[in-house]
């Protein structure tokens, strides 16, 4: 991964990886090689997979990860490119929460607090969610949530982390 000087102009952002169909490890893994390749966008750290029971229907467990980026895009700009990254792997909405090829989610953005209808940031069910927080801690524990005024790792202490299991490594971009 190279990390060019960021300097004026670049955001910090976290997002949430997600996969239940197909080979998910490869899926999440070039999506983020995708996003990576965009102009205006940097990977800077990627988390560990962790392997969860899926919240909704029944479906196979999700293949979870988070990745921290530097960007120069908006808020609004960048969910545009993710749901394009979903779509580009064959992501297709067919009932809420159901089984995905792949679900990008924008956790974190600096610390901008937006409440519109289709961009809420931070993401608001994350500080309820072992599967986004122990992914995101193992990057960026010390990153302090806008709204509770909490560090990542002290938010993972408050949410049962019995149905998520570390499973291994994004390969190094």
């Amino acid at each position: 991964m190279v990390n060019p000087t960021i300097g004026a102009g670049w955001h910090r952002v976290a997002i949430a990886l997600g996969s239940n169909i197909g080979d998910s490890a490869a899926i999440l893994q070039s999506a983020l090689q995708t996003l990576a390749d965009l102009p205006g966008i940097v990977l800077q750290a990627q988390s560990p997979f962790y392997l969860t029971v899926a919240i909704g229907p029944p479906q196979p467990d999700i293949l979870n990860a988070c990745a921290t980026l530097s960007t120069l895009l908006s808020p609004v700009q960048l969910l545009d490119v993710l749901l394009k990254t979903e779509t580009q792997f064959g992501r297709v909405r067919q009932e809420c929460w159901g089984a995905r090829s792949l679900d990008l989610d924008l956790l974190l953005f600096d610390d901008l607090v937006i409440r519109q209808p289709n961009l809420q940031i931070p993401h608001p069910r994350m500080g309820d969610r072992a599967f986004v927080l122990a992914p995101l801690a193992d990057i960026a524990a010390d990153w302090v949530e806008p709204i509770s005024g909490r560090a990542i790792a002290d938010l993972l202490k408050q949410v049962d982390c019995s149905e998520i299991r570390k499973v291994g490594n994004l390969t190094n971009h």
